[in-house]
């Protein structure tokens, strides 16, 4: 018999790692509250029509595509089956598809249920998204995002609160983090600026890199993309641009001074910064390196790194004017961030950073010494959950040191045993499974310390 086994790129949750994830999605979900924010849900599934052409060439690639239910097979000629041409007969045989983001199907939410919603619309989703690419460390084919947007409204507002709110969300972990900043504006500007406006894409994608490759490197990769050394070399300051956020600013609003487009991002940038001064608990820093690969951001961009711990982006996002009109709705802006929650989780693992409140499960255990004790108790396990307690009452009659086991593999700090001597005082033995202390106690005793 084979073992049982998952598909490769997927995982399973135990309790303790399901209490983890579920404080970072919990947190998230109150902070996004706390701004206004809604939750909606998408279907795990979309139609292919809607996914297709959405992500480039290599995105449709990565789609998980789902067979038509049904007898498939039949619509298809012995000619079609005999070229073995997998795309076209995927179209044929396939019209729906798993979701790539959550951006794509808000988009489509969007368009879908335009008269329903007030404008501006400000919509937070937490769903697994599944992509299929090559599982290895940290790359998997089934992960969680949790995004939130704000659409149908420019102003800068809605990017000053989206960085407050991440802001709020990693001081709320005890996360120390760097947020950087850029605007895709200045990105364009530098590209106009240096003699090459058709390479804006090329020249990101590779700037995007100078932090896992260095600047010889991506110097290379400009040089492969067809820019001239000339280009290359004017880019060379920009770069490497240091300083304090005002010098930065001061020096890129000189290099731009012949693009309008260029100037539109420092002010925009300007205004951002301006308005956050004083607000936040961690640091924000204008990184002129900071290209974020996906093209349809076209202002403000952002990610969050910690600093206490190495790993990749944590939080990204930022502005993009026209994610509506690939459904034929243009001209709505929009604004939106994205957590990303499996590598937060790793980063709290990582500096044991989880309260014990968050991953501790039951607190109290009743013994069952039989039916007349177990008659004894349940009222009083009934009481404690009614305070709040998480409460088991062990379902069988069992050996002392098995239910005592079950207590200690659970790690339940607090054991309640009631036996004749207990029930004729009307009183529980309560026992403190760390310091292995014992008290006879009246129910109102119980559940003040156990509370505490």
């Amino acid at each position: 018999m084979n073992k049982p086994s998952i598909p490769k790129g997927t995982r399973d949750f135990s309790p303790v790692e399901m209490a983890k994830r579920n404080y970072i999605f919990d947190t998230i979900k109150e902070v996004y509250a706390l701004y206004g924010f809604q939750q909606i849900e998408t279907p795990a599934m979309e139609s292919l029509q809607t996914l297709m052409g959405k992500y480039g060439e290599e995105g449709d690639k990565l789609l998980f595509r789902v067979l038509n239910s049904g007898d498939y097979m039949s619509k298809l000629s012995d000619e079609e089956l005999l070229e073995r041409n997998s795309l076209r007969l995927s179209s044929k045989i396939c019209e729906k598809g798993l979701r790539y983001d959550l951006t794509v199907p808000f988009a489509r939410y969007v368009v879908m249920h335009r008269d329903e919603l007030q404008m501006p619309f400000k919509r937070y989703q937490i769903q697994p998204v599944w992509r299929a690419d090559r599982p290895q460390k940290g790359r998997y084919r089934e992960f969680y995002q949790c995004d939130a947007d704000v659409v149908g409204s420019d102003s800068l507002l809605n990017e000053v609160e989206l960085m407050q709110i991440v802001d709020t969300v990693f001081t709320r972990f005890g996360i120390r983090v760097q947020i950087k900043i850029n605007n895709r504006k200045i990105l364009s500007g530098i590209a106009e600026v240096i003699g090459e406006p058709d390479k804006i894409v090329d020249i990101t994608v590779a700037i995007d890199k100078l932090d896992k490759i260095g600047l010889d490197k991506v110097n290379e990769e400009l040089k492969a993309d067809g820019i001239s050394d000339e280009a290359i070399a004017k880019l060379q300051p920009i770069i490497a641009l240091n300083g304090t956020n005002e010098e930065k600013l001061q020096t890129i609003r000189e290099v731009l001074a012949d693009s309008e487009t260029g100037l539109k991002g420092v002010e925009e940038t300007q205004f951002i910064l301006d308005t956050l001064k004083g607000s936040l608990n961690n640091e924000i820093q204008l990184d002129l390196t900071l290209a974020r690969g996906l093209n349809y951001y076209t202002g403000a961009i952002f990610e969050v790194k910690a600093l206490d711990y190495a790993i990749g982006s944590i939080t990204g996002g930022g502005r993009y004017d026209n994610l509506t009109g690939i459904f034929g709705m243009p001209g709505l802006s929009g604004v939106g961030i994205s957590f990303g929650a499996d590598r937060i989780y790793d980063v709290l693992n990582g500096l044991d950073l989880y309260p014990k409140e968050a991953v501790n499960g039951t607190k109290l255990l009743f013994i069952n010494f039989g039916d007349k004790e177990t008659a004894y108790c349940l009222p009083v396990v009934r009481a404690c959950r009614a305070a709040g307690i998480s409460t088991e009452m062990f379902p069988d009659k069992a050996k002392m040191k098995k239910q005592m086991s079950y207590a200690n593999a659970k790690a339940i700090p607090f054991v309640v045993l009631a036996g004749d001597n207990e029930i004729a005082e009307n009183k529980f033995t309560l026992k403190n499974m760390t310091t292995g202390e014992q008290h006879l106690v009246t129910t109102e005793e119980l559940i003040s310390i156990v509370s505490k």
